[in-house]
Order: C-alpha cells, then sequence, then structure tokens
C-alpha cells in the first residue's frame, strides 16, 4: 500500500504511529507541517508549513528562529488565538502544490492525523483518492468551536473523509454533530498507535522508584487543554505536609510561564523543569515517579497516560469524559476537578501514600493496555481500516 500520511513530522506521537506501520510494509510518504528531522520508516519528507508552522513555540523544536520560539512562548494564548482566525486561510494558498504532489505520488490513501491544520490541508484530496482523518485530544471541544472560521473548516474536513479514526469514544459521537456521516467507517485507537509492552518493559526494568517521592507531569505546555496553573498552585499544599516530594516536569525548561510559577511560588528545590526528553527517557521517569499528574479541561487519550498506565505510574488526571473512558476514580487512578488545587493536592497525597491502592491500580491498569491499547492488536485494527478504504481484501 501505498500511504501519504499528513501530520506534525516533529511529534513523538507522529513518529511512533509511523513505527506502529513498519511491519505492514508500505509505502509510506509524510507531509509534515513543520519543519522536522528525517523520520524512521518514512520514504518521502515533504514540507508544508501551514497556518504558520515556521512560527511554532520552543516546546515542540519547532523550525523557527529563537527570538520568535520565545515571543510565541510568552504570548502562547495569543498566538493560538490569532492562528484559529488566520490559520485556516493559509491552506487554500497550498492547493495547486499539494495536488501537483498527490499527481506525483500517487497514494492509495491519504491519512491526516488531526483536523486541525492537517485535516483541513487534506480535505483537498480530490474524491477518487480515499481520505482518512484523525481527532487527537481537543479538536473538536477547544479547536473547532474557537470561532467560526475553525468550525467552517472543520466540517469541511470530516465532509470530506471517507473515514474516520478518533483517540476516544467520545469524538467519534462528536464528529456526527460535525458533519461526519455515521454511515462512513469509523474507528477508535489510540493515536501514538498503542503501546509495545515488550519495548517498555525493556527499557524501564531495573528501575526502582526515586527517594525522596517523585510526582511526574508529563504534558508540558498546551493552550486551552492542560492546567499546569492548578497543578503548580497544588504543590505547596502538598509541600506543606511533604517537604521531600520532588516534582518532574519534561518539557518545561525555560518556558516562562513555568518560570513564573516556580519564582512566584518558591518552590524552586523541589521543582525540576526538564527540556524535551526522547521517548525512553520519559518511560524511565514513570517507573521513577508515584504519581502522574495531567489536569486538563479539553483532551483526548493522552499517550502519556497509557504510557503511565502500563509502566504502572499511578494517574491523577482531570475529571473529563475522554479520561472516563480509561480510568475510574477510585479504582485506577484518581479524577479531580482541573479547577481544583486543593483537591488535586490530596488526590497526590493519597496517591504517594497510600501503597496498597497503587499496587491494585498498576495491576488493573496493565490489563486495560493488554486489552485495549496494545500495539499489535491496534496495528491489525488499522491495517484492517486501511485495507477496507481501498476495497483490498486480504
Amino acid at each position: 500500500m501505498n500511504l501519504l500520511i499528513i501530520a506534525d513530522g516533529r511529534s513523538p506521537i507522529t513518529r511512533r504511529w509511523i513505527r506502529m506501520l513498519q511491519p505492514l510494509n508500505y509505502t509510506i510518504n509524510l507531509i509534515s507541517t513543520y519543519p522536522c528531522q528525517p523520520v524512521e520508516g518514512v520514504n518521502e519528507t515533504i514540507i508544508f508549513p501551514v497556518a504558520f508552522a515556521s512560527l511554532s513555540g520552543s516546546q515542540a523544536g519547532g523550525g523557527a528562529k529563537k527570538g520568535s520560539r520565545r515571543m510565541v512562548s510568552r504570548y502562547r494564548g495569543l498566538a493560538a488565538t490569532l492562528r484559529h482566525w488566520l490559520g485556516p486561510m493559509t491552506i487554500t494558498r497550498m492547493e495547486k502544490d499539494y495536488l501537483e504532489l498527490l499527481n506525483r505520488l500517487e497514494p492509495d490513501v491519504v491519512h491526516a492525523l488531526r483536523i486541525p491544520y492537517e485535516g483541513m490541508l487534506a480535505s483537498l484530496t480530490p474524491t477518487e483518492i480515499p481520505l482518512v482523518i484523525s481527532t487527537w485530544g481537543n479538536d473538536f471541544t477547544y479547536h473547532a468551536i474557537s470561532n467560526n472560521v475553525m468550525g467552517s473548516a472543520t466540517r469541511r474536513a470530516l465532509l470530506r473523509a471517507d473515514g474516520l479514526m478518533a483517540d476516544t469514544i467520545r469524538d467519534l459521537r462528536i464528529a456526527r454533530t460535525w458533519s461526519f456521516n455515521p454511515a462512513k467507517p469509523a474507528l477508535s485507537v489510540p493515536g501514538n498507535g498503542g503501546i509495545d509492552l515488550e519495548e517498555v518493559g525493556n527499557i524501564t526494568r531495573g528501575i526502582g522508584l526515586a527517594v525522596p517521592w517523585h510526582v511526574i507531569n508529563p504534558r508540558g505546555f498546551r493552550s486551552g487543554s492542560v492546567r499546569n496553573d492548578t497543578f503548580f498552585k497544588s504543590i505547596p499544599l502538598i509541600l506543606n505536609l511533604h517537604p521531600e516530594v520532588q516534582f518532574v516536569c519534561p518539557w518545561m525548561a525555560g518556558q516562562p510561564e513555568a518560570l513564573r510559577w516556580v519564582n512566584r511560588l518558591r518552590i524552586f528545590d523541589n521543582v525540576s523543569l526538564l527540556p524535551m526528553i526522547s521517548q525512553a527517557e520519559l518511560w524511565r521517569e514513570f517507573a521513577r515517579s508515584l504519581v502522574s499528574v495531567s489536569v486538563s479541561e479539553h483532551d483526548g487519550t493522552p499517550n502519556s497516560l497509557l504510557e503511565a498506565m502500563a509502566i504502572g505510574c499511578l494517574p491523577v488526571c482531570g475529571d473529563i469524559e475522554s479520561i472516563r473512558e480509561w480510568i475510574r476514580n477510585g479504582e485506577n487512578g484518581i479524577l479531580v476537578d482541573p479547577n481544583d488545587a486543593y483537591a488535586l493536592s490530596e488526590a497526590v497525597q493519597r496517591g504517594i501514600l497510600d501503597e496498597e491502592f497503587r499496587r491494585a491500580a498498576a495491576e488493573r491498569n496493565r490489563e486495560i493496555i493488554r486489552e485495549r491499547a496494545e500495539v499489535t492488536m491496534v496495528r491489525q485494527q488499522v491495517s484492517g481500516f486501511y485495507n477496507r478504504m481501498t476495497g483490498f481484501v486480504v
């Protein structure tokens, strides 16, 4: 199969998805909406910097100059608002180049790995080429409802899509209200292509829990989604009773917002702001930590949630619909109001102190990953879905 993927080529999620596909021996070409390093398993990478991607923030390692990245990072909310209004308008200017590329590559299937702004570009695909669109995280609950421009572009993408993949069952339901035809094929699978339990086990084997106690926040900064204000406000409340707790925050080194919170709350000695780290090192950090904190108010299925579950790190998350598809409060994790720093501090303290609860939750979470998110199972489902798009029968 000749597969064209449209995605953010920098993203670890994109790279894991492509890695999941490699045993299928597809020819994979990639349109990356951001400048990126070569991706293993990709035949050709073409850069289409839609929606001002060249001015991306520093967190994801975008291609912008350092000064531009710092400015976007400092004014993250304003930048997101402007991008919502102007981003979709940049896509029509690329239509000619996109159609010429399709004519050259001749893909059997085009797959856009999220709606903004990759799915919006993919909506230009001629109808004779099957188009699959994925939704990730807050495509509907944040981006689509931000303004009429984004809403219209979201509808166009879903009207054009021949098939839909989503990382939550919730999004399959919501997609119908955004003009996706329920008679068309749809599938819910993890956005990163699933969890390779053998690989995770090999990388984390022999790593013991950190002393003093570690809590990890693996999400970085995501405008309109992750409530890191709630996270940072909870830290002094926890330290008042447990001053030995250490908080590890990958993807936050040099982020002005993180630095402001650490300085304002005077929590320098207990918070480590880490730079971008490799997937393997993130897994090791999970293995060293008792609790993983991800309080979001708009989200899909965070890949970091599935990774924490696979490794046995207790999830403490925002109490929202998509997370409830994986976590039952008090059974295999703890759910809290994303606005409530006091509730979050109490949840983290329970996670630290209740060893029996952590052990039972870890056992249940590994079962859930084996049943619903193991990479071989996901690969089979995705392969069958692509074959259905092309009419190919194994």
